[in-house]
């Protein structure tokens, strides 16, 4: 509906927020009665507010159908059985809430959608021809969030827009990839927000390539690494230009010909205290932690300890429930966890503890080393290049000296398991990186094969030989978007929509809705509903104090005030402007009119 009288719709503001309540947008949209709580992490959006989310859901609609992609619905509910098959009925963790029918049946409430995709498109995916194919959906999604916060920004249950291409080859794919990439840019120039495009973990989805659209925000779950030469990426998937181990004069470190020493250290736990101990440098430091893994997906059996690890099988995928390993870092450096799991392909990890790291390294914590291990051993790149480097001994109360790394041990991988920092050296162009914090709005994943082949999802080649297409991932949280805009448009008052997304465009507030306000309110109204102006007439009988402030509140971008000492004049008020103009009431449809077209077209071209 484009127009609506306050007195036929729910406006419920409150002069204070929750007390849970500790970011803008949750604030604001409690305040302003957009959303109310139905639970820890469920929130419920009342009329006006879903006025707001219905727009964010159709400019991404109109975009992504201009860029060619189709609109699906699949059940929010989805059978066990196809998470199953790809491998992460197990894997995918805790947030992914289960069930059981009557029946017996496992079925689960749907985290994410790649699974029920994948198997949509297989029933009937027969020829080359059909592909390229880019079905989408905007649709509820459940995750159990151990602790959701931040309103709807971080909520349990949520909208997201989710599309996946099916593609012949990889240039067909980064078609597609690029196609959505695109649509991402409009939709979000549309709804007034100015992203950066980062790269990031895939996370639980795998694949390879991978970018997340980020805005900035102080209270962003995100931290970001920047370089001025263009460079971002989430801190989950930075990567740094690699930095030579340098000795205690600050030259690089050079090769030994000693064997390793053993050296009796009594209380020498961290690298602090082995700094003071051996009056050397970090950088000398071979760091060893010990990480207790959950579904691992890569072959260990080959490894070393890998074949005391329990293998499991379910459908196509192989993975251990639980294993080992033993991360080297040096010594000033800390392991990214997001790194490690991606290239453990697993669903969760961390440090082990006590018993465990006994178990696999024959000493306890701060004396772990690289020679004394029941577990495979992850190296990160910065150990590549150290020598007669200081380690545990893997015997409690004492180190080990003169270590060299491709002498006196073999790691099972290595790999960049680094956390970038600020100051490193951009890996494009070596300048140093800055941070800033940011919140995820949308996501695009290179998936390839991951979900196709363990589906067994195949397609007539030209040849006619069955071949398996390659898949995308793309998706955009709504519910987080509309949030971005508030805590990115907002003031002291309250929100400042973007007319793109404004429950209503305009306000009109007439003093009292009597005698000549009234039929000055009225005729307005009438006239901006014939114009296609969204407009709520305040009809309330509440003093005007009460009407502008919840005005304000709510963030109509455009406020006109009919009061009996201006007419037959009204005064018009921009929500992001400081000053009102007088208007003849004559005049006020078509200028308010054209205020609408001029802010909706700087949005949209």
């Amino acid at each position: 509906m484009q127009t609506m009288k306050a007195s036929k719709t729910i406006i419920s503001t409150l002069r204070d927020a929750p007390n849970d309540a500790v970011i803008a947008s949750h604030q604001l949209m409690m305040r302003s009665g957009l959303i109310r709580k139905l639970g820890n992490g469920l929130y419920s959006y009342m009329p006006l507010g879903y006025r707001s989310f219905m727009k964010v859901q159709n400019i991404i609609r109109e975009e992504l159908d201009r860029a060619g992609l189709l609109e699906m619905k699949p059940t929010v509910i989805q059978p066990g059985e196809l998470w199953k098959e790809s491998g992460r009925w197990e894997t995918m963790g805790p947030e992914m809430l289960k069930a059981t029918t009557r029946g017996g049946q496992d079925m689960i409430v749907s985290p994410t959608a790649e699974e029920a995709f994948t198997a949509l498109i297989r029933d009937g995916l027969d020829s080359y021809k059909q592909l390229p194919l880019i079905p989408y959906q905007i649709n509820t999604k459940y995750r159990d969030e151990i602790r959701p916060r931040y309103g709807v920004m971080r909520g349990r249950e949520f909208t997201m827009m989710d599309a996946y291409s099916f593609d012949a080859d990889k240039e067909s794919l980064d078609n597609s990839y690029n196609t959505v990439a695109e649509a991402y840019r409009k939709i979000f120039k549309r709804l007034g927000l100015k992203t950066i495009s980062v790269k990031a973990d895939t996370g639980n989805m795998g694949g390879s390539g991978s970018e997340e659209f980020m805005i900035e925000s102080p209270v962003g779950d995100d931290t970001l690494m920047l370089c001025e030469c263009g460079y971002a990426a989430n801190v989950e998937k930075a990567a740094c230009r690699p930095d030579v181990p340098t000795d205690d004069s600050g030259k690089p470190q050079t090769k030994t010909d000693l064997p390793v020493e053993e050296v009796e250290t009594p209380n020498i736990f961290s690298i602090e205290d082995m700094e003071k101990f051996f009056g050397t440098t970090s950088k000398r430091f071979i760091k060893a932690l010990i990480y207790r893994v959950i579904n691992c997906g890569l072959d260990l059996s080959n490894a070393n300890g890998g074949k005391n690890f329990k293998q499991v099988t379910e459908g196509n995928f192989t993975y251990y429930p639980l294993s080992y390993v033993c991360v080297l870092i040096r010594g000033d450096l800390e392991v990214n966890e997001a790194k490690l799991a991606g290239l453990l392909k697993c669903s969760d990890l961390c440090l082990a503890e006590g018993d465990e790291i006994v178990q696999m390294a024959n000493a306890p914590h701060g004396f772990v080393g690289p020679m004394t291990l029941n577990c495979p051993i992850i190296q990160d790149l910065s150990v590549v290049d150290m020598h007669d480097a200081f380690a545990g001994a893997g015997k409690e109360g004492f180190h080990i000296k003169h270590v060299e790394p491709s002498r006196d041990y073999t790691p099972f991988m290595i790999g960049d398991v680094r956390t970038a920092m600020i100051g490193d050296a951009c890996p494009d162009c070596g300048k140093p990186f800055y941070s800033k914090k940011g919140n995820e709005l949308g996501h695009i994943f290179k998936l390839g094969d991951k979900y196709t082949k363990a589906m067994n999802v195949t397609y007539l080649d030209q040849s006619g030989k069955p071949v398996v297409p390659l898949m995308g991932c793309y998706g955009i949280g709504v519910d987080r978007t509309l949030a971005s805009i508030i805590e990115t448009y907002h003031d002291d008052k309250g929100i400042m929509f973007p007319m793109s997304t404004a429950p209503y465009q305009v306000a009109v507030v007439p003093i009292a809705y009597k005698d000549k306000m009234k039929e000055a309110a009225d005729q307005l109204y009438e006239e901006l509903e014939k114009l296609g102006v969204e407009v709520l007439l305040d009809d309330r009988n509440e003093r005007p104090g009460v009407k502008f402030n919840d005005a304000d509140l709510i963030g109509f971008p455009v406020r006109v005030v009919v009061g009996d000492k201006n007419l037959p004049n009204v005064e018009i008020k921009l929500r992001n402007k400081a000053e009102a103009e007088l208007v003849p009431l004559t005049e006020a449809a078509a200028k308010i009119a054209e205020i609408v077209k001029s802010e909706l077209d700087k949005l949209n071209n």
